[in-house]
């Protein structure tokens, strides 16, 4: 794949300032069309080998474009506040919102790469690791992103050229460092590595483009021109994104039981009963939560349910066992104009918690394949890939030490019926009951479709979901302690442990 990029390419100084007064005046022209616009966003990757002319590439477009629309990121080692959270939560971050483009420096490919080649990882994690970004890339791509993936390449001569060259002028020394000397030395691993990885995570939708560096004219009309053609094609489609793929119906698994209506929704618990067990969850949660051993790891838990099931209550009995310090608590509703300007999962990545602390989702990621499937705020196909994604945000989240609870809250039609009315009698639960609420009930049958679809794809061995029997509200927020209070209990036990307090 860098065969052609050893060779050498060379443009003519009256040539390159030509070509880039048309460029710049085309780059500009397509700048303000996308902020016009505001369909979709633009995303560069930029990598490749040191010396290669990535920093003076990117450099080049901020002036020749305008900056304030550009964001560009570089990513480094992680730090404090990343490490404690999954790899990927600081690219979501930065993702940029539709109608401007973003840059990211040393994006999620970088640090795999890196572990391979210097051995912190096996072929086997590498493999993974490989596979992890091509359905990242996808999702990003199916969300509308316009992902643009440069690789800026140098023979091994040619980088030592050029990194002597720096070396030798007193302006650009400093960009020379021991680090740069040490990634020459493992140039041939590089190339073995950076082969095979480039040709898998090359995509119809995200090709990598090679760009030979020797040439700094060269290199800059190579990525202008590109970038320019691919922006405007995008921009000429009336969609102003890719053609969605027809969605295909979900497969039928076994006889399609309907797990909620097996749920024996009348469990008993009386009111002293209650008490004594509240007490007891209360307290074995709160001694969790304050263990030493609580720091390396976090909670996030998951509350979705019929309306009026509860959720409201069980959330505030596990608050009450808590240290209000350490956690945070989400009520998710209708996006914001923010929020549609990302892709869907955004707004929830950005919620995640810190080592030490826990999260609780009032509505989650899960209304893509229950409110927004039902009503049709989106399409078939970006609900149906959903269980996928939601699956692999799941799985970043439980691999990094993160506690997964989620919660179905299930109450009967006649039990909702009862709340509702009880609702619209007292004076202080008149805000709970609204217009929406009533209308939700005519689509009660095919929200019993679609709930039982998300429990049977999305509940994993590492994130299952816990059903909620809930007409009586004593037995629900036990349950949903008692659950959330093990799970935890049963992570902490497999960390060592140690002398110590919270910070």
């Amino acid at each position: 794949m860098f065969e052609s990029a050893k060779l050498k390419h060379h443009v003519a100084p009256a040539v390159y300032h030509r070509e880039e007064a048309k460029l710049r005046e085309a780059l500009l022209n397509a700048q303000f069309d996308l902020k016009e616009q505001r369909r979709f966003p633009v995303l560069i990757l930029i990598a490749g080998v040191e010396g290669a002319g990535k920093g003076e590439t990117v450099n080049l477009l901020n002036e020749w474009m305008d900056p304030r629309q550009i964001h560009t990121h570089a990513f480094f080692r992680p730090s404090d506040e990343e490490s404690e959270r999954p790899p990927n939560w600081r690219f979501w971050r930065a993702l940029p919102p539709k109608g401007e483009i973003g840059i990211f420096f040393g994006a999620w490919h970088t640090m795999p790469i890196v572990q391979r080649v210097i051995g912190e990882t096996g072929e086997g994690e590498f493999s993974g690791a490989v596979a992890e970004i091509q359905r990242l890339e996808k999702m990003l791509c199916d969300e509308g992103i316009l992902l643009i993936k440069y690789w800026f390449h140098l023979s091994k001569g040619q980088q030592k050229k050029r990194l002597e060259s720096l070396e030798k002028d007193p302006k650009t020394r400093w960009r020379v460092t021991d680090l740069e000397w040490d990634y020459f030395r493992l140039y041939d691993r590089f190339i073995k590595v950076c082969d095979p990885f480039l040709r898998e995570t090359s995509t119809g939708e995200a090709p990598w483009i090679v760009v030979p560096g020797a040439d700094a004219r060269f290199r800059a009309l190579t990525v202008g021109r590109h970038l320019l053609a691919t922006i405007r094609q995008r921009l000429d489609d009336s969609r102003g994104k890719k053609p969605a793929r027809k969605a295909l119906p979900l497969p039928v698994v076994g006889d399609r039981l309907n797990v909620i209506s097996k749920l024996e929704l009348d469990q008993k618990m009386s009111k002293d009963e209650y008490k004594l067990e509240l007490e007891k969850w209360q307290g074995r949660l709160n001694v969790a939560s304050r263990d030493p051993r609580f720091k390396n790891l976090s909670v996030v838990a998951v509350f979705e349910g019929n309306d009026s099931a509860g959720k409201g209550g069980a959330i505030r009995r596990v608050t009450q066992a808590l240290d209000a310090r350490w956690y945070d608590t989400v009520s998710v509703a209708a996006p914001t104009e923010e929020e549609l300007a990302q892709p869907y999962l955004w707004r929830f990545w950005r919620h995640l918690p810190r080592h030490g602390n826990l999260t609780i989702f009032d509505r989650s990621w899960y209304g893509r394949v229950l409110v927004e499937r039902i009503e049709g705020f989106c399409s078939d196909a970006d609900w149906m890939r959903a269980y996928g994604e939601i699956n692999d945000f799941e799985d970043a989240m439980v691999s990094h030490g993160t506690v997964v609870a989620k919660f179905w809250l299930a109450i009967s039609k006649d039990e909702q019926y009862r709340r509702f009315k009880e609702r619209e009698q007292v004076a202080f639960k008149r805000f709970k009951i609204t217009k929406e609420d009533w209308r939700n009930r005519e689509r009660w049958n095919d929200y019993e479709v679609a709930v039982c679809d998300m429990v049977d794809r999305t509940s994993t061995a590492k994130a299952p979901w816990t059903l909620v029997e809930a007409n009586n509200k004593y037995h629900a927020r036990i349950k949903v302690l008692k659950t959330l209070c093990s799970a935890v209990e049963e992570r902490l036990e497999q960390i060592p442990k140690k002398d110590g307090k919270r910070k």
